[in-house]
């Protein structure tokens, strides 16, 4: 039987608490990024977020019935964060197998984010508007905030990777 080095062999470990940690630190750069979109915008949205949405289709398997009004916000916030987590470890873990995934500083990973979300996924499970039905703009949104998410994710895996060599 073969020997691997540790030396060189992928470490999930440590790849999968820094994908944890830089998945929660690039969705709150994100919701920080979407706050101060939000703040310069002139049109005012009375959607509810496909965050909030989805928590309310979670809690209706789990309990029965919606979240009530006042804490979809927060609600809202626990999906962001799970779900970015999530996609941090995921991501970190397939880094360190394919160090191809991380082209562009995350840029690629934010483009795939991008399709497979927003427009593929939130339309697919009654989330949010087909992509055909949903403004120019929207998707400009959608991009620029995967794109923040991807670097950020990326910058702080490599971060946190390199201090626990």
């Amino acid at each position: 039987m073969a020997h691997v080095s540790t030396d060189t062999a992928p470490n999930i470990w440590a790849a999968a608490t820094a994908g944890l940690v830089a998945g929660l630190a690039a969705s709150f750069v994100m919701d920080r990024f979407q706050a101060g979109v939000a703040a310069l915008s002139s049109s005012e949205s009375n959607a509810e977020p496909a965050t909030e949405k989805a928590a309310d289709k979670v809690s209706q398997v789990v309990v029965g019935h919606d979240i009530p009004d006042d804490r979809k916000p927060l609600a809202g916030q626990v999906v962001h964060y799970a779900l970015g987590a999530g996609l941090g470890i995921a991501y970190a873990v397939a880094a360190e197998y394919r160090p191809a995934v991380t082209a562009g500083y995350g840029t690629a990973f934010a483009a795939a984010t991008t399709a497979l979300l927003d427009e593929a996924a939130v339309p697919a499970v009654g989330l949010g508007d087909a992509p055909w039905n949903t403004a120019p703009t929207t998707h400009l949104y959608g991009a620029a905030s995967h794109i923040v998410f991807g670097t950020v994710t990326e910058g702080v895996r490599r971060l946190l990777l390199g201090c626990m060599k």
